[in-house]
């Protein structure tokens, strides 16, 4: 099944996934957001995908701390 940015609070409950199955399935929506911007894309879409983006390294942090810290961290070097 695809999931969403808007699915993951429903994925986070899930008590029969193991935090590198729900870590994976976010990784693999942050990076399915940054596939779907282009050369057209607006400035708002570009930050509206960064604060995303954002969002699950926050998320991923509650799961797995060293790799949340990781994430947010290489998301500050790019500004």
């Amino acid at each position: 099944m695809r999931y969403k940015y808007e699915d993951i609070e429903k994925f986070l409950e899930f008590k029969t996934w193991t935090n590198k199955d729900k870590i994976d399935k976010l990784l693999e929506i942050d990076c399915s957001l940054y596939a779907h911007l282009g050369t057209d894309s607006t400035k708002a879409e570009k930050e509206e995908v960064k604060r995303k983006s954002i969002d699950i390294y926050r998320t991923i942090k509650t799961l797995d701390k060293k790799l949340g810290d990781e994430l947010l961290y290489s998301e500050d070097l790019k500004q």
